[in-house]
């Protein structure tokens, strides 16, 4: 694997929310139980509403798979919101919120925007209406799986310049250091969310303006679930291989890093902690 040729150091920039709490076994316990049943609960009841009624190819169908699947993901959820449990298999919780994260801002919207065309559309279907549904499924998948390959892409050469380590550009001017490396992304995911508008309203010929916009609005939380999993999955695998991304036995202390390459690196480690 690709990642084995980093060491610690280059990764630790990446324990910043866990150093801040927001990502302590406690606090993931706390969001699982109010994302992975609360907010997931009203996204299905708004997906079941809306299947009622779209011409989706297998819209109940594909509603009632992912409905089984996150009542799976529910237990889950309250399994690692115990701090008996999340307190002993850290990593394997941080895994869950993951799925959990993804489930919910990723693959729930995403399928949201599928039932919804299918409801804004004309009752009478047609083989143009299938193929131009399945042809807009087709180029949002596509457009997903190229922002993820990008994305990765820059990761790995952003923790190979060592962007990710204590004192570096990223770490002391990371917001003015994001805004620069996002801007291509964001110029090509703008792009392509104006013309995937231009194709439902063009194409597909939607009933009202609304759902073109909120279809969009959908999409580009899709869009920024699948820019931010491989980070994710860094740190997840960060969590496996050193001790320093994970808490002490009680899910309360983050342990400290096991190597610094410089004082610089200490004096700026001491300053987050």
């Amino acid at each position: 694997m690709l990642l084995k040729n980093f060491e610690e150091r280059d990764f630790a920039v990446l324990r910043r929310p866990l150093e801040s709490g927001r990502q302590s076994p406690r606090n993931i316990g706390v969001i699982l139980l109010v994302a992975g049943l609360f907010c997931q609960a009203i996204l299905l009841f708004l997906g079941y509403e809306i299947s009622q009624h779209s011409i989706y190819p297998y819209a109940r169908e594909i509603f009632y798979i992912h409905l089984g699947v996150s009542l799976i993901l529910a237990v889950i959820s309250i399994l690692y919101a115990i701090p008996a449990i999340y307190s002993r298999f850290q990593k394997s919780q941080y895994f869950v919120s993951i799925v959990i994260s993804q489930n919910l801002f990723g693959v729930s919207p995403y399928l949201l925007v599928l039932i919804m065309i299918g409801a804004d559309l004309p009752v009478i279907v047609t083989d143009n209406i299938k193929e131009s549904l399945l042809v807009f499924t087709y180029v949002t998948l596509t457009v997903g799986v190229i922002v993820l390959i990008l994305t990765s892409i820059r990761f790995y050469f952003l923790l190979k310049r060592g962007a990710y380590r204590l004192g570096s550009n990223k770490d002391q001017t990371r917001k003015k250091f994001e805004k620069k490396s996002y801007l291509p992304a964001v110029i090509i995911g703008s792009t392509a969310l104006v013309l995937i508008m231009q194709y439902l309203l063009r194409t597909l010929n939607l009933e009202n303006f609304d759902t073109a916009l909120i279809v969009t609005l959908l999409l580009l939380i899709f869009y920024t679930m699948v820019f931010v999993l491989p980070e994710q999955l860094v740190i997840l695998y960060c969590k496996f291989r050193f001790n320093s991304f994970n808490f002490d036995s009680n899910g309360t202390y983050l342990i400290s890093l096991q190597e610094t390459a410089t004082e610089d690196e200490k004096s700026s480690q001491k300053k987050w902690q």
